[in-house]
């Protein structure tokens, strides 16, 4: 027991001792004057909407795959988990690569959507896009585990009072699988604002909160990417407390 106390005590320590220096590196001063910014405001909004928009196409078409998952076959079930997996193994940079092939504009999707004025990269919906294959699978995964361990009973004698699949659903399954469901919505979404491998690749432009820090990295030295660094530190422990009052409350 001793040496897993110690064990224990070592992996937290390596783990939080980055994220304690950089909230104690940065005077609140620092950090207000970074956020404050014209860029980091705009990095921000776009950010902003952009997680929130590939997060809610996550959640609408998540939901419902995954209650399809749940109550398909097991083969099904586990070739569609896999194929879900896949944007969530794939390294970054190679996700945006991956979008790049498929919409660039030399490419005959990209082509086709640039002939009828749709742009994709250097632009917001090229931004989201990115957000939302590296995340969106998170939700449809988590929403499969959690139907799964649904009891099927309340489905079954809904049924038999006439309720269509919808309604039951809705219903029953629903509230009933919404803790975990809830709680990866919360982390989809921060995987998303998150994100920068695939965004880089797709659309460096608008600048998103990521992409800023990496700019003030470069053009500012360490003091303001520690500032919007902290940022990102006291988001994630947030969104990270939410998602556990969230479970805690609804289960």
């Amino acid at each position: 027991m001793t040496l897993m106390r110690a064990a224990l005590a070592l992996l937290v320590v390596l783990v939080a001792a980055p994220l304690v220096n950089v909230l104690a590196a940065v005077p609140p001063s620092t950090l207000a004057a970074a956020l404050g910014a014209s860029d980091t405001l705009g990095a921000i909004v776009t950010s902003l909407v952009s997680s929130l928009a590939s997060v809610l196409v996550a959640t609408v078409l998540g939901v419902p795959a995954g209650y399809a998952l749940a109550r398909g076959n097991a083969a099904v079930r586990g070739a569609g988990v896999f194929v879900l997996a896949l944007p969530l193994a794939l390294p970054p940079v190679a996700s945006g690569v991956a979008i790049l092939g498929l919409v660039g504009t030399r490419q005959a999707l990209g082509a086709w959507l640039a002939a009828h004025g749709i742009v994709v990269l250097d632009s917001l919906a090229g931004v989201t896009i990115a957000e939302f294959f590296v995340s969106g699978s998170i939700v449809a995964i988590a929403a499969t585990a959690a139907f799964s361990d649904v009891d099927r009973t309340f489905e079954e004698a809904a049924r038999t009072l006439g309720a269509r699949t919808g309604r039951v659903l809705w219903t029953i399954a629903l509230p009933l699988a919404a803790p975990s469901i809830g709680a990866a919505i919360l982390l989809a979404w921060l995987r998303a604002i998150g994100e920068y491998g695939a965004t880089s690749i797709v659309a460096y432009h608008p600048t998103s909160l990521p992409i800023e820090l990496v700019v003030a990295l470069s053009a500012d030295g360490v003091p303001r990417a520690l500032a919007l660094t902290e940022a990102f530190v006291a988001l994630t422990a947030v969104v990270a407390a939410v998602a556990a009052i969230v479970r805690r409350r609804l289960v």
